[in-house]
């Protein structure tokens, strides 16, 4: 295999650090293909037995995730994006041997995966950065795959690529970034996907119509121009919890949305609908939104539109 790959019996050698749900289902995926060895290491031990249990090698620190393959090395990182995976490749990295290969899986900025990259090459390391969709389905129907980095470290971890994502679900996208970058604007689109269709589920469940949201959901998939998996799920979601009463209306964000907006600030790009679904995250953490405070009070006064009492002045109302 171009790049160095190494075989055991005829299988494929890697490293996967970082057993959260996508971590540890990606490990599980690629034990079941039957054509990888796999070595899972985690901070905790906890992840690592279930990891063991599951048919993968264990190790119990990064040395001996590192001690337990051999050159050129594979290891591929599924930790959070920020200090946490900047700390685990710049430790991975003084334990490796020249022309190993670093992954990171995560949602790193681009960015960061840029200068990254240059870092681990001045030590003589092979760096990709993987930018993983996929959740907690990835598992049984796979995981895509948008891989930015060094051209040979791609073709030394092709054989995972491939196990890991559905037919064609897995691209080498150019250099260092590209991945990232890729995965950053796909969960840019991601929100203003659910933005949408949150918006046109609430129009139909305010209307004077008793809808079935659920049924609409699975009637919208049959043949219609706005049928998705996101769809799928919608529909998965009114099955179990109804009108979801029970669920909060409270969305965090996880920063590619926001970088997604500052890149096409930076380019020009009139991005209103994925800006728009961002900030109506933001309004879903406030409890009693100031700025709409003042909208009502300022129709109060040059309109004299009736304003209603906050149920924070009378706590039991709440």
């Amino acid at each position: 295999m171009p790049g160095g790959a190494l075989y055991w019996g005829g299988t494929m050698e890697i490293g996967i650090y970082g057993l959260g749900r996508m971590g540890a289902n990606m490990v599980r995926r690629l034990v079941r293909s039957g054509d990888h060895r796999v070595v899972a290491g985690n901070r905790s031990p906890g992840p690592v037995d279930g990891a063991v249990e599951d048919g993968a090698e264990g190790a119990y620190s990064m040395e001996e995730l590192v001690e337990k393959l051999s050159p050129p090395r594979a290891i591929w990182t599924m930790v959070p994006a920020g200090d946490v995976t900047e700390q685990a490749l710049l430790k991975f990295a003084d334990m490796m041997d020249e022309n190993d290969v670093l992954i990171d899986g995560g949602n790193s900025y681009f960015r960061d995966s840029i200068r990254r990259a240059e870092m681990l090459k001045e030590r003589g390391l092979r760096f990709l950065d993987a930018g993983t969709s996929g959740g907690i389905w990835g598992l049984e129907v796979g995981y895509c795959l948008m891989v930015g980095g060094d051209a040979s470290a791609y073709e030394h971890v092709e054989p995972a690529l491939k196990t890991l994502a559905p037919e064609n679900g897995y691209a080498y996208l150019g250099d260092a970034g590209a991945g990232h970058f890729t995965k950053m604007v796909h969960n840019g689109v991601e929100y203003g996907m659910m933005q949408s269709y949150a918006e046109g589920f609430e129009i139909l469940e305010k209307s004077q119509y008793d809808f079935d949201l659920r049924a609409i959901s699975n009637l919208w998939n049959q043949g219609s121009v706005v049928r998705s998996w996101l769809l799928e799920l919608a529909e998965s979601a009114f099955e179990k919890e109804g009108k979801l009463e029970s669920i909060r209306g409270y969305a965090e964000d996880s920063g590619e949305g926001r970088w997604t907006i500052i890149e096409a600030i930076n380019e020009d790009v009139p991005a209103a609908t994925i800006a728009g679904s961002l900030f109506a995250r933001f309004a879903s953490r406030q409890d009693e939104s100031f700025a709409m405070k003042v909208i009502a009070a300022l129709r109060g006064e040059f309109g004299g539109h009736a304003i209603q009492e906050s149920s924070t002045k009378y706590p039991e109302q709440r």
